[in-house]
């Protein structure tokens, strides 16, 4: 079961990483396609997962409706510019476009990314998710920890964008298609950590805390006074 698991975990990142870059150096250098159509062909196969994935779950998600929004935007200016450095730039659109939305949550005092760490906080516990809904009401400095992990997250992504960017426009086309998906993971490896170690590290052992505090006043022993020896 946890192999299934992990092999299920798995698939999608081999879907948008491996076989973009992989079918991009086939549709180029085996079968002879120019830069721009092995690009535009090789990025189709993560466009239709996420199509598919909707479909099959009968939601409209909006993450992924703005991954095919960005990827299909993207290819068709790219197509009408002849550019292939431009189909290059436009996969940070997704990142920034995320990045920004994630910063300006945090301003407004509703951090995006909490939603996306409580459940591996909470882990599906009744007891733990009332008291992160506690800690949420309570504590400053839980929701410092809050803001501070979507802070990080929104940082990193944009931090991301820029990067590709640039590369997308001062290196090689064949040498970006390779460096984009190693700054995608390197800043995700490096937000995971940091956000990790600063945030969300803090925030378990809050949310731990809460959780064993309610349960000792909850308790039929807290509440009866210890008798007369």
């Amino acid at each position: 079961m946890t192999t299934n698991r992990k092999r299920g975990n798995l698939a999608p990142l081999l879907v948008d990483v491996a076989v973009p870059v992989g079918g991009y150096y086939l549709l180029k250098d085996a079968v002879g396609l120019s830069t721009l159509a092995a690009l535009g062909w090789s990025s189709a196969v993560p466009a239709l997962r996420i199509v598919w994935s909707v479909v099959k779950e009968r939601t409209i998600s909006a993450l992924a409706a703005l991954i095919v929004f960005v990827n299909v935007v993207g290819v068709l200016l790219s197509l009408a510019a002849g550019d292939p450095r431009l189909m290059l730039a436009k996969d940070s659109g997704v990142s920034s476009a995320i990045g920004i939305g994630v910063l300006v949550s945090v301003m407004l005092g509703r951090p995006m990314m909490s939603e996306v760490m409580r459940p591996w906080l909470v882990q599906g516990d009744a007891e733990r998710d009332a008291a992160w809904a506690r800690l949420r009401a309570r504590s400053v400095s839980f929701r410092r920890a809050e803001r501070t992990f979507s802070l990080v997250w929104g940082v990193a992504l944009l931090g991301e964008c820029v990067l590709r960017v640039v590369g997308a426009y001062t290196l090689p086309v064949d040498t970006m298609v390779w460096l984009g998906t190693v700054i995608l993971a390197v800043s995700m490896a490096l937000a995971f950590f940091v956000s990790g170690a600063i945030a969300a590290r803090p925030m378990a052992q809050m949310v731990i805390a809460e959780t064993e505090a309610a349960r000792t006043a909850a308790s039929p022993a807290a509440g009866t006074p210890a008798s007369a020896g």
